[in-house]
């Protein structure tokens, strides 16, 4: 401040022809003692101002404060001097509480507030990853609030404190203790200091006493660039803590004007001597005590081979605030004494202007630093990251790792030199503090029930849910057409399932379809070579060569079913199936009416062959099948059967299966081939016991009786198979039926003609007084 002054006083540019005084007082770090000054103050014990040219012995309202270095006591002076706007601007005081300018409308500070600090210390702790940390704080403003902004930011960031205690120096063992055996309880591995430089020294000393070491500190600026708290830690406890510093700076001329001993000794002579007594051991000659072996202090000795806080120029960052602070309010006084070459005398100063002023004001020191101040009275806010690494010499070194600069956009404000960084237990490796390992892709965490969000169990995601990130709070769906890997941290495409010829399943029906086909070919080749034996005339070949071509095209419809459903084939299946197998029992039928027909036409008078002819049978196949191909149009027209895909069916695999459309076309088309094969059915039952020996109507029976059996049972074995299989069960039915009729019908037929030729003529079919049925 000293140094300030005299640069102004001197100076031809900032306030000409006028001087400013100052009177200091000592407030020995006391709220009450600061309470007390600041009255004084306010009573009319006033600041003394010299001109360079004489001593001014007129009295001056103060116009300014420089100081205090505490936040509690800064807070007493600016509650008593805010009333009357008397500006108070602080170089250390850093608690948040102090930019409330509704409690302290008077009070300025050229070091950042801790609300800035509190965040920068967060985002370090969460740039490492450190999720779990404890937190011992001073029990007075500065700790308090600003721990306070630390945990509330921690918590946004999902940090979490273990544990967060308070202590002051002047505390009872038994309380220091008691934090003491919090901290070998904890887990965490990383402690936050958020402490003045003083309770830093009593915690290191309780520290070493116990043993506590390898903990990986983070501290605040008011002990991590201390010096003195580096040499008295003897154990080497906080080494490699990691903490914020005010940057650095320098002021020119600034050591040479401390070490000056004649600048010193004519500034306060009763502070001088103490200062040099205590400094050189030694003591004056007119107070020489009659301690052993005392030296006499000359007054001239040597400041450049002294080490220690005075002469200490690493503070040069917070010299540089009071150095900054002073200029604030010359520059302020400059603009309202409305200087140029020289300034006005007469002006009525008044400290309201001279805060507005200063709260306006912007200019660069003669390094080129940027002084302004915000609504709130605080600077800008930047800091280095200083890390401590010892030396080989038992020296700790403050090393500056990276700078934090609120003024940048978020995710830019910090930056790090990671690869300089010296860790606890003089480690190159980031200490893990966590209360829970992460939680890798595939898992979703789940918190452990009373205890902070930090501590949590890593669930595996469920089926059909993934977990890309770590840490995931969260398992998402896959889509609907995905599905989970094993490992629950991918979505794959399910895959498609459908009845297709590679398979066996398929391959085996597609065997066995055409197998059919080929069997019915053959037997259709028999019948056509004995196209003129009495057994190929007897009953109508013509429909018998009719019904064969329907059993081929029955075999080959299944077919359709097999591969993957397209839109024409999910089409072509049912409609094929639905015509084909009306054709095939409409021919059954047909045959069955025929026998029925031929023996009721030799009643006496009776005309029933007359109106049941070969063209009235053809007539009658006709019309069935015309009725299903009616209904099959419909049911196109309205609402076709289409492909469709089943998520439900299967949870890791698509189904691809044939919509119905309607459900009432499809089971129409079923219920038609059902009721005429009921009709069917029940006309050769009536059949089965006439006279023939060769009786058709039995084996017709013996027919409709699987053809039935097979499509009761199919229909509750598809509504129960799931997927693939209700097609495989379809294709069964198609099968089985169109195999029982042709086996049932015509192979008792081929049997005879090829094995049993002797029975192939006309009177054996005709039999012993049986009537000649229709060829």
């Amino acid at each position: 401040m000293l140094f300030a002054i005299e640069e102004i006083n001197n100076s031809t540019d900032l306030l000409p022809g006028v001087s400013l005084g100052y009177k200091m007082y000592d407030t020995c770090g006391s709220i009450a003692q600061s309470i007390k000054v600041a009255l004084a103050l306010m009573n009319g014990n006033q600041i003394i101002f010299t001109a360079p040219e004489a001593p001014c012995t007129k009295p001056a309202q103060v116009q300014a404060i420089i100081g205090e270095t505490s936040s509690s006591p800064c807070m007493a002076i600016a509650t008593v001097i805010g009333p009357f706007y008397i500006p108070m601007i602080s170089h250390l005081a850093t608690c948040a509480c102090l930019s409330d300018k509704t409690k302290y409308p008077s009070f300025l500070r050229t070091i950042p507030s801790d609300y800035y600090q509190s965040r920068a210390l967060v985002y370090l702790v969460k740039y490492f990853g450190w999720t779990w940390v404890g937190a011992i704080r001073t029990n007075d403003d500065y700790g308090n609030k600003g721990m306070a902004t630390f945990t509330e930011t921690a918590q946004q960031l999902g940090i979490c404190l273990e544990y967060s205690v308070s202590f002051f120096r002047t505390d009872p063992y038994e309380k220091i203790q008691k934090i003491i055996d919090i901290i070998k309880a904890s887990t965490s591995k990383v402690i936050v200091g958020f402490l003045s430089h003083f309770d830093m020294d009593v915690l290191l000393h309780e520290f070493s006493l116990n043993n506590l070491t390898g903990y990986q500190w983070v501290g605040s600026e008011s002990w991590i660039f201390d010096s003195q708290t580096a040499k008295m830690d003897i154990h080497h406890i906080p080494d490699g803590a990691i903490g914020l510093y005010i940057p650095k700076a320098h002021v020119t001329g600034l050591k040479e004007f401390m070490l000056n001993v004649k600048l010193l000794n004519s500034s306060n002579n009763d502070l001088f001597t103490e200062f040099w007594e205590a400094l050189f051991n030694c003591k004056f000659k007119e107070l020489k005590s009659t301690a052993e072996n005392p030296r006499e202090c000359t007054g001239h000795e040597d400041l450049t081979g002294v080490q220690n806080s005075f002469t200490d120029m690493s503070l040069m960052p917070m010299f540089n605030n009071v150095y900054k602070g002073v200029y604030a309010v010359a520059h302020a006084l400059h603009n309202i004494l409305n200087c140029n070459k020289t300034c006005e005398k007469n002006v009525q100063l008044d400290p309201f202007m001279i805060l507005q002023r200063i709260l306006k004001m912007y200019f660069k020191t003669k390094e080129g630093d940027e002084v302004y101040f915000d609504e709130n009275g605080d600077p800008a806010a930047k800091y280095e990251i200083i890390n401590w690494q010892p030396r080989k010499n038992g020296i700790v070194e403050f090393v500056t790792v990276g700078l934090y600069d609120a003024s940048l956009p978020p995710g830019k404000q910090l930056t790090l030199q990671n690869n300089s960084l010296i860790w606890a237990r003089n480690s190159k490796q980031v200490p893990v503090s966590v209360c829970s390992e992460k939680c890798p892709p595939g898992t979703r965490k789940v918190l452990q029930k009373g205890r902070p969000v930090c501590c949590y169990d890593c669930i595996r995601c469920a089926e059909g849910e993934i977990s890309n990130t770590t840490d995931s709070v969260t398992c998402l769906r896959c889509p609907p057409e995905f599905w989970s890997n094993e490992r629950r941290d991918t979505c794959i495409k399910k895959e498609a399932v459908f009845l297709s010829y590679e398979e066996i399943m398929g391959a085996l029906l597609t065997a066995a379809s055409l197998f059919g086909t080929c069997m019915t070919t053959g037997v259709a080749l028999i019948f056509f070579k004995y196209r003129k034996t009495p057994i190929v005339r007897a009953n109508n070949s013509e429909l018998s060569f009719l019904l064969l071509f329907s059993l081929t095209l029955c075999f080959l419809c299944s077919l359709t079913f097999i591969g993957q459903p397209s839109e024409w084939s999910c089409m072509l299946r049912h409609v094929a199936f639905g015509i084909t197998f009306v054709l095939c029992i409409s021919c059954v039928l047909g045959k069955t009416m025929v026998v029925l027909m031929a023996f009721r036409a030799t009643r006496p008078g009776s005309n029933v062959q007359k109106w049941f002819g070969p063209t009235q049978q053809r007539l009658c196949v006709t019309s069935f099948t015309l009725i299903q191909l009616i209904m099959c149009i419909i049911w196109l027209t309205v609402s076709p059967p289409f492909p469709f895909k089943n998520f439900k069916e299967f949870k890791d695999k698509i189904t691809l299966e044939c919509a119905l459309g309607t459900s009432v076309g499809y089971w129409a088309v079923l219920g038609y081939i059902g009721l005429l094969s009921v009709l069917c059915f029940i006309f050769a039952f009536l059949a089965r016991k006439l006279p023939d020996n060769f009786n058709e109507a039995k084996f017709i029976t013996f027919s409709m009786l699987i053809f039935c059996a097979v499509w009761i049972t199919f229909i509750p074995a598809y509504v129960s198979s799931p997927g693939k299989f209700s097609v495989a069960v379809e294709i069964f039915a198609i099968l089985a039926s169109s195999f029982g009729l042709l086996i049932c019908i015509f192979f008792p037929k081929c049997y005879i003609i090829l094995l049993k030729p002797e029975r192939n003529t006309k009177k054996n079919m005709m039999g012993k007084g049986a009537p000649r049925p229709p060829s």
